[in-house]
């Protein structure tokens, strides 16, 4: 198995920790960053795109908890559950920033 570069590691230790709302939330891994030489505008790319992607995972989270719990809504949900899987999977964030 290939070996990843230590600042790969971390970045994806920063970007996992934000996205799964994990209490320490990556940022022991901020200054490993800094020392390993990453610039500042790839850390916040990192940053951007997981609050992205986990704001958009509550998002529809919260449409599926609607669904089930407000019966008479369940077709508006389901134009909408319907409507953003319709989406290009690959978003991009407010920044403009592509996920993918």
């Amino acid at each position: 198995m290939a070996e990843l570069h230590a600042s790969i590691i971390s970045l994806v230790s920063l970007a996992s920790g934000i996205a799964s709302n994990h209490p320490a939330m990556g940022q022991c891994q901020l200054s490993k960053l800094r020392d390993m030489g990453v610039s500042e505008e790839q850390i916040a790319a990192v940053i951007d795109i997981a609050r992205h992607i986990r704001d958009e995972a509550a998002q529809k989270l919260d449409l599926a908890f609607d669904q089930a719990s407000y019966p008479d809504e369940q077709q508006k949900s389901e134009q909408t559950i319907q409507a953003s899987t319709e989406e290009n999977c690959c978003s991009t964030t407010a920044s403009g920033q592509s996920c993918c």
